[in-house]
């Protein structure tokens, strides 16, 4: 049996991908498409067919024109991420019995990390017809951290091989600064658009290693990370302004009942992809050496429809929201000439459901709500036939979520507060907005 070490920095190559992309060993980056404001949230984030409230300038501008009064509203959100990566393990292969090669199947690891930010803020001002908003929106907020240590194979030559070791931190931050207006077409019919300017802010970097020494019980001992080990540092970075479309519609199909539908176009931003030599990567590159490329962050389009039905004179409230997410999208500006053998990830249906009730009359008018939403997997997933060993273990997709979400209303004579919370699996997220008409 011969071992032998994969070389992890590649000046091109799945590295880039591995480590800017993704993530190495993640499940991915987690990007939110959720309604703002803790009243939508309390619904299961269905709210395209009601869009009743200020946070309508970027859930659905049709339904700013129901508003009669000016109205400021004002959100801020607690986020905490459990994102799984692969930690080690066996990839492919029988285990050899040595140092840390002595179990069958992966060693399987999460990354727990929290944000907190102002996440919504807007200005409805309504004219005849018309209704303007401008408005603050945060896309994403998402911190991960992730360590593969001792990731083994079976190459196609029957020898063992191992993942270079790897130590990642990523960081997403999107806001969108937005102009919104919806025009009141007739009493049943109200459309909206919006333009919005869009800041991406992306940071990942992974620092591979290669093991301790170059004897074979140091390629199966657990990597100590020394320093005059490091092969190199990828980096994938992202500063960059873009501009992007909102339209949506309003329907009041009969009585109390409407429905809604909204386009949200995804921001694309100009990355610095970013390879740099270490001090054991290779005898004849100096250590500090880099290559960079220029490469494009591509995110997602979203679509969807919404019905909404207002019963038992408005104490009750129901409704249902379809939303189409490409993810796909993510992986469309990266060039083939820079990236190979990419992991695949697919587009999704999310389902939003909910319901409110307001106990009538009260002062302050009480309002609780509930829901659920159906998220479907856009984990990154290994390319069917891919040739490298590794990919299937790094990169293995996940299953669909299902969150659950509660939420309190307060209204009183001059403003509204709402709470709302929203769980699954991996993610959970807390809301408190008000909402001040004058």
């Amino acid at each position: 049996m011969v071992s032998a070490c994969r070389t992890g920095v590649n000046y091109v190559g799945l590295v880039l991908v591995s480590a800017g992309v993704c993530a190495q060993g993640t499940t991915g980056l987690e990007l939110s498409f959720s309604n703002p404001g803790a009243r939508a949230m309390g619904f299961g984030g269905a709210f395209l067919g009601l869009a009743d409230d200020a946070t309508a300038a970027y859930a659905n501008p049709a339904g700013l024109v129901q508003l009669t009064r000016p109205e400021v509203s004002l959100e801020g959100r607690a986020w905490s991420y459990d994102t799984p990566f692969t930690l080690g393990g066996r990839a492919s292969g029988q285990p050899t019995g040595r140092g840390i090669d002595t179990a069958a199947g992966l060693r399987r690891a999460v990354s727990t990390e929290e944000a907190r930010d102002l996440s919504f803020l807007s200005l409805v001002y309504p004219y005849g017809r018309w209704s303007l908003a401008l408005y603050r929106h945060q896309l994403a907020s998402f911190r991960s951290r992730f360590t593969v240590n001792g990731l083994f194979a079976e190459s196609s030559e029957g020898s063992t091989v191992r993942l270079d070791d790897a130590r990642s931190a990523s960081r997403l931050d999107h806001v969108a600064f937005g102009l919104s207006a919806g025009y009141r077409v007739s009493d049943r019919l109200s459309v909206g658009l919006g333009l919005s300017r869009v800041t991406g802010s992306v940071e990942i970097v992974q620092e591979t290693f290669r093991p301790d020494d170059d004897t074979d019980e140091a390629f199966f001992a657990p990597s100590s990370f020394l320093p005059g080990r490091s092969i190199g540092t990828t980096e994938l970075l992202t500063d960059d302004v873009d501009w992007t479309l909102l339209a949506g519609f309003l329907w009041r199909i009969a009585g109390n009942v409407s429905l809604g539908g909204v386009y949200r176009q995804g921001p694309a931003f100009g990355t610095d992809a970013i390879a740099r030599a270490g001090p054991a990567f290779d005898p004849d590159v100096p250590p500090g050496s880099e290559r960079r490329f220029r490469t494009v962050l591509q995110t997602p389009d979203v679509y969807g429809l919404g019905l909404a039905a207002r019963l038992m004179d408005g104490a009750l409230t129901l409704g249902l929201d379809w939303v189409r997410v490409e993810y796909s999208d993510l992986l469309d500006g990266l060039g083939p000439e820079l990236f190979t053998d990419l992991p695949l990830i697919d587009d999704g249906n999310e389902i939003h459901g909910g319901l409110e009730w307001v106990f009538l009359p009260a002062a302050p008018l009480i309002a609780l709500r509930a829901g659920a939403w159906l998220d479907p997997d856009h984990r990154f997933r290994a390319a069917p036939g891919t040739a490298d060993p590794f990919q299937p273990a790094l990169f293995r997709g996940g299953s669909d979520e299902v969150h659950l979400a509660v939420g309190l209303g307060l209204a009183f004579r001059t403003f509204q507060l709402d709470v709302g919370a929203d769980f699954s699996e991996l993610v959970d997220t807390v809301s408190i907005s008000m909402i001040y008409p004058f």
